[in-house]
């Protein structure tokens, strides 16, 4: 048995379980056409499962605004969706006060003014922010955009910056997907938790796992996780030998 199949085995037998998952590059391959994202069929089988089982609490984590991600991801009730990043809950929690909404306007004024109508670049706005997708971009354009967008927008007071893959998100609010993490740690009083992420943004996740947690990163790249596999459909198998583990070994 492998260290992380040990580890996981470890995992199933607690008590209260979080199992929470970033989505692009995790559940979903990487593909070009954000929208196009799909969870693979293994995974998202897994996963719907693992969700029925007693004291067990799924959740996607991502970077996504909430809507996108219910609606790429297929996933509703009962797996939990947090999205932008940890600003938005599925329960309804997304506080955006005067303050806020008045830098959330200029902010994306000033951003739209800036790099709208770059080749390749798109903007997805949200309820706390707007984040710069450069990934269908020469690289030439996407690093004159970003470049741009840093020494801008993302200098005003007030304005939270996450970089990840190909992708500047901005936001009103301070938010992180470790945030996200301990919050729903304490809302179903987890024991332990299960964090499998890719992007440099899934780092501040796997910075507040303690000793019991397990954490996987998925794909090449520096982190703090303990555990790492190559891609998607490894993450595909981790799953089903949690779910194995948990339900007794009678999926």
């Amino acid at each position: 048995m492998t260290e992380l199949k040990e580890a996981l085995t470890r995992l199933a037998a607690v008590r209260r379980l979080l199992v929470a998952m970033d989505f692009d590059g995790v559940l979903a391959p990487i593909v070009d056409v954000p929208s196009a994202a799909r969870p693979l069929p293994e995974s998202a089988s897994a996963l719907g499962m693992l969700a029925t089982l007693p004291d067990t609490t799924v959740a996607l984590v991502s970077g996504r605004g909430l809507a996108d991600l219910a609606a790429v991801s297929g996933f509703g009730a009962p797996i939990r969706l947090v999205g932008s990043h940890g600003a938005e809950f599925d329960d309804g929690a997304h506080v955006v006060d005067a303050a806020a909404r008045a830098r959330l306007e200029r902010l994306v004024t000033e951003v739209t003014d800036l790099v709208g109508g770059e080749p390749g670049v798109r903007l997805e706005h949200k309820p706390t922010g707007v984040a710069v997708h450069v990934r269908g971009a020469d690289p030439d354009v996407a690093e004159r955009v970003l470049d741009a967008v840093r020494r801008g927008p993302a200098a005003a007071d007030g304005v939270t910056v996450t970089p990840g893959k190909a992708v500047l998100d901005l936001a009103v609010v301070s938010v992180s997907k470790g945030s996200a993490i301990d919050r729903l740690r304490a809302q179903v009083h987890a024991d332990a938790v299960l964090f499998v992420g890719d992007d440099v943004t899934d780092e501040t996740a796997f910075a507040r796992l303690r000793s019991q947690d397990v954490g996987v990163k998925v794909g090449d790249g520096e982190t703090a996780a303990r555990f790492r596999v190559p891609d998607p459909p490894a993450v595909a198998g981790l799953l089903r030998d949690l779910l194995a583990a948990r339900s007794g070994g009678h999926p």
